[in-house]
């Protein structure tokens, strides 16, 4: 049994020597980390209306896994008008986000269970820890490009529209 001390330990040193290529493949293996591949996410649409009466028809990544959650659109450096990324939650309570390893703006859009826009955060700084959040128990989290709420027209108040998303009494 002895002999396996020595074998462990020259591993590991060979391991250090070899400028932490253990550190490399563990870090490699994290979700928030750069070259991490993610896999291809479900893809929905949401339509939401605008305060004139206008609606505005999304294509939507769906996050609905706590891996797919935690990167949601980190390290993209662009985002279509017309896309955003939608992360459902087991439950409906107060979400909040940041913005780590984000590298473009973004609005989030708060909807309940009703599928009510509850509250709305423009324009969050990227590459930031800033807690975002509006205080209110939601079910969906939108994102879509910075600005987009405003040039839009979208407002707190209106109903979402879910179409083949899994989740939601809109479901199709």
């Amino acid at each position: 049994m002895k002999p396996a001390a020595p074998i462990f330990a020259a591993c590991l040193l060979a391991c250090v020597a070899s400028g932490g290529a253990f550190d490399a493949a563990a870090r490699k293996a994290e979700v928030t980390s750069k070259d991490y591949a993610a896999p291809a996410l479900p893809h929905g649409h949401i339509i939401l209306p605008d305060a004139f009466g206008g609606l505005h028809r999304l294509e939507v990544e769906l996050a609905m896994t706590p891996e797919s959650r935690e990167r949601g659109l980190m390290w993209r450096t662009q985002l279509a008008d017309t896309a955003g990324m939608l992360f459902i939650f087991p439950e409906e309570e107060v979400q909040n986000f940041w913005m780590r390893n984000t590298l473009i703006p973004l609005d989030l859009i708060f909807i309940d269970q009703q599928e009510r826009v509850v509250g709305i955060v423009s324009r969050a700084e990227p590459k930031t820890l800033t807690g975002r959040g509006v205080n209110r128990p939601t079910l969906y989290v939108l994102e879509v490009p910075g600005g987009w709420t405003e040039k839009m027209g979208v407002r707190p108040g209106v109903r979402a529209h879910f179409e083949g998303v899994p989740f939601g009494p809109s479901k199709t």
